[in-house]
C-alpha cells in the first residue's frame, strides 16, 4: 500500500501539471526536487493518520474521510514548499488539481482493493450456499444500522427496505431501495428472498401485528429486533435478531402500571417471595426491584435456580445502585419451622407466593407430593405469615383451578379456599389471592416446543384440534399480581383477583402462524405438498380443551382496568380446619384415593378426569395386591399343618 501510494503521488502530480498545461509534461530539474518531496511528505501524514493500519477490505465511511485529510494535509504543506522554494513554472491552479487528483487515486485505490475482496468472497462456492437474501421491514435508524451491521455478514445480504411510509417508497437508502408491502411478491421472485428482519423495535404490540399478520401469507422466515427497551444501547447486533415472538402474534400493548399501587406493598419494605427461581417468581421479583424494597428475600427449592437468579439480580443491583438487601434461601414451603424461622428473622412486611407444582400431567402422575405443596405448603406459609405478623400475603393462582379436571386445578382451589378461611381468623395480615392463565415464557410453554419441533422438520403436535388457552406475558402478568395485592391489602381480605388475558388463542392456529413465520407452509388434506405436519395426540391426563377464570357470573371491576375482583362462596375456617386435618392424614399415608375423594368434596365443579395415575400409588396398590396373596397363602398352609 505504501509503495502504491507513492506511485501515485508522483502521477497525481505530473497528472496535474499536464492537465493544467494542456500537453505531456516533462519537469524541469528545479520542479524535479517538488516531485521527489512529494511522497517525503506525504507519507508521515499518512503514517500517523493511520492510512496503513486499516484493514482494506473492511474500509469504509469514516476511512475515507481519514483519506481526505491527510491528503489535503499534504497537499497544503507541499503547495507552502512549491512557493518558498521559488521554483519556475508552477502555476498555483496546480496546487488545487494536484489535491483532487491525490484524493481520487488514493480513496479509488483502496475502494478497489476491497471491492476486488468481497467480490472474491461473493463467488466463492462456500459462500455463495451460505448467503440469504433478507429483506429488512423498518427504514428508520434500526433498520439502517441493521443493514450497516449485515452489510460485513458472512450469512445475510440486505438487498432492499420495506416500509409503511409511502413517502420513502422508491427512494434509496444506504444502497437499498425502498419497497412497500404490496410489493413484497416481486420481490421474492425477482431476488430469491429467503427471510424478513423486523427491525421496528419502538412500534406497540398492535402495529407489529398487524405488519406480522400481513407478512404471515408470504413464504419467507420472519425474524425480528427485540424492543426499545432490550436494545437499550442504541446499537443494533447481530444477535440481536431473534425469532417471532407469541407476544408479537398477541398484539396486547402493556397500560402502564399505577405507581402508588405498585409501591404500596414493596417500598422500604422487607418482601418474600416464594418459588423465587421460576418463571413467575423470578419475574416478579424484577419488578419488586424496581419499587426499591429495604430487602428481597429469594426462597426457592431448586440450588441451580437459585444461583442463576441471585447472581442476575446482583448485577441489577450494583449497576443500578440499589441499597435493597438481597438474601438468598434455600428451602422448601412444606418445612414450617424454616418458613416461620425466615419470616421472623428477616421481618417480612409482604410475601409473594408463587412457589407450586403447576406441570398438570406431572402432577396427575404425583397427586401426593403435588397436593402437599400446592395446598398445604400455602397453608404452611399462610399460617407462619399470620404468626408472624407479616402485612400482606398473596397467593398466585391458575385459572385451571376453576371447574378443575385435574389434580393441580383442585389443589391450587383449594389452596384459595384455605386463605379465604384464614382471612375471617386474621387481623393483622391481609390474605388475596391472583387468578390467571398462561404466561408466556414460562416451563412447559408450547411455544419453544412448537419451534423446536419445526425446526427438527415436524410434525407439530397438538393435543387437540379445538383446544385454546388465554395467553400473557410474564411480565405483564408480574406487574398486575403487584398492583392486584396492593388492592388487597387495602380491603378485608379474602378477595380474588382475576387478570384480563384478553382473547383466547386457538393452539392448532398458534402452531399454523409459527409454521408460515419460520418460512414453512402447513401439510394438510388440502396442502399435501406442504412442509410441517400438524398432528394431534389427544389430551394429556387431566387437560381441558378451554380454560375459564371464573366460578361463578359474580364479577366486580377495581380502578384497574385489568383487574377484576371475583365474589365465590368460600368455607367457614372450621370445616376448612377438618378438612385440612383429614387431607394430611391421606398425604401422611400416601393415600391417593382419598387424597382425591376430599378434592372432590371441597372443591365444586372438580371433576376428575380417568383412573388415578399416580405412579406411587399404581406401585403400592400392585404390593398391597402380592402382600394379600402372600398372607393368603400363609394362612392356608398354617391350617393344613393343623
Amino acid at each position: 500500500m505504501l509503495f502504491a501510494d507513492v506511485i501515485m503521488l508522483v502521477f497525481a502530480l505530473w497528472a496535474s501539471f499536464s492537465m493544467r498545461l494542456g500537453q505531456l509534461y516533462s519537469p524541469v530539474e528545479t520542479v524535479s526536487l517538488l516531485f521527489v518531496a512529494a511522497p517525503i511528505i506525504a507519507v508521515p501524514i499518512f503514517i500517523r493518520l493511520g492510512l496503513y493500519r486499516a484493514i482494506v477490505r473492511y474500509i469504509g465511511f469514516k476511512s475515507l474521510w481519514t483519506i481526505i485529510k491527510a491528503v489535503s494535509f499534504y497537499a497544503v504543506i507541499w503547495s507552502a514548499l512549491a512557493f518558498i522554494s521559488g521554483a519556475v513554472g508552477v502555476p498555483r491552479s496546480v496546487t488545487l488539481i494536484n489535491w483532487i487528483v491525490a484524493i481520487l487515486l488514493i480513496g479509488s485505490s483502496r475502494m478497489f482493493v476491497r471491492w476486488w475482496f468481497e467480490d472474491a468472497e461473493i463467488i466463492s462456492s462456500v459462500h455463495k450456499k451460505l448467503k440469504r437474501n433478507i429483506v429488512i421491514y423498518g427504514a428508520g435508524s434500526a433498520g439502517i444500522q441493521l443493514a450497516s451491521v449485515l452489510e460485513y455478514s458472512k450469512e445475510y445480504t440486505p438487498v432492499a427496505f420495506l416500509d409503511d411510509k409511502t413517502e420513502l417508497h422508491k427512494n434509496t437508502i444506504n444502497s437499498l431501495r425502498v419497497y412497500s408491502i404490496q410489493e413484497l411478491d416481486k420481490l421474492i421472485l425477482q431476488l430469491g428472498i429467503d427471510e424478513i428482519f423486523l427491525a421496528i423495535p419502538s412500534a406497540s404490540h398492535t402495529v407489529r401485528k398487524r405488519i406480522i399478520q400481513l407478512l404471515e401469507k408470504y413464504p419467507v422466515h420472519v425474524r425480528t429486533l427485540p424492543s426499545m427497551a432490550e436494545v437499550a444501547d442504541g446499537k443494533i447486533k447481530l444477535e440481536d435478531i431473534k425469532e417471532i415472538d407469541l407476544e408479537d402474534l398477541l398484539g396486547r400493548d402493556l397500560i402502564s402500571p399505577d405507581k402508588d399501587l405498585f409501591d404500596a406493598c414493596i417500598k422500604n419494605k422487607s418482601v418474600l417471595v416464594t418459588g423465587a427461581g421460576g418463571s413467575i417468581g423470578s419475574e416478579l421479583c424484577r419488578q419488586i426491584l424496581t419499587s426499591n424494597p429495604d430487602k428481597l428475600i429469594l426462597f426457592e427449592q431448586s440450588e441451580l435456580n437459585l444461583y442463576q437468579i441471585e447472581k442476575e439480580f446482583n448485577q441489577y443491583i450494583t449497576l443500578n445502585n440499589l441499597k435493597t438487601e438481597l438474601v438468598s434461601v434455600l428451602g422448601t414451603v412444606t418445612d414450617e419451622k424454616r418458613v416461620s424461622e425466615i419470616l421472623s428473622f428477616y421481618s417480612v412486611n409482604t410475601i409473594y407466593h408463587a412457589a407450586a407444582y403447576k406441570h398438570v400431567p406431572l402432577v396427575e402422575h404425583n397427586i401426593n407430593e403435588g397436593v402437599r405443596v400446592n395446598t398445604i405448603g400455602t397453608y404452611i406459609v399462610a399460617a407462619s405469615a399470620m404468626k408472624n405478623n407479616v402485612d400482606t400475603f398473596i397467593l398466585i393462582s391458575t385459572d385451571k383451578a376453576v371447574r378443575p379436571t385435574n389434580v393441580m386445578g383442585a389443589s391450587k382451589r383449594f389452596a384459595e379456599l384455605v386463605l379465604q378461611g384464614l382471612a375471617t381468623q386474621s387481623s393483622n395480615t391481609h390474605f388475596s389471592m391472583v387468578r390467571f392463565g398462561n404466561v408466556l415464557g414460562s416451563s412447559g410453554s408450547v411455544v419453544p416446543l412448537f419451534r423446536e419441533q419445526i425446526k427438527q422438520g415436524g410434525p407439530v403436535t397438538v393435543t387437540h384440534q379445538d383446544i385454546i388457552r388465554y395467553f400473557m406475558t410474564t411480565h405483564e402478568a408480574a406487574q398486575l399480581v403487584i398492583q392486584a395485592g396492593a388492592m388487597g391489602a387495602k380491603g378485608v381480605g379474602g378477595d380474588v383477583f382475576v387478570l384480563d388475558m384478553g382473547e383466547q388463542v386457538k393452539i392448532n392456529e398458534l402452531a399454523a402462524k409459527m409454521i408460515h413465520l419460520m418460512g414453512f407452509t402447513v401439510k394438510d388434506e388440502k396442502t399435501p405438498d406442504g412442509d410441517i405436519e400438524i398432528e394431534y395426540s389427544g389430551l394429556r391426563p387431566g387437560e381441558k380443551l378451554y380454560e375459564e377464570l371464573l366460578i361463578g357470573d359474580n364479577a366486580t371491576g377495581t380502578s384497574h382496568p385489568r383487574i377484576m375482583r371475583a365474589e365465590e362462596e368460600a368455607y367457614s375456617w372450621d370445616q376448612i380446619q377438618t378438612y385440612l386435618e383429614q387431607l394430611e392424614q391421606a398425604i401422611s399415608h400416601s393415600n391417593c384415593e382419598e387424597i382425591r375423594q376430599l378434592l372432590v368434596e371441597v372443591v365444586k365443579g372438580y371433576q376428575p378426569s380417568g383412573e388415578i395415575e399416580d405412579v406411587l400409588w399404581k406401585e403400592k396398590g400392585i404390593q398391597q395386591s402380592l402382600k394379600s396373596v402372600i398372607n393368603l397363602k400363609t394362612h392356608k398352609t398354617k391350617n393344613i399343618e393343623k
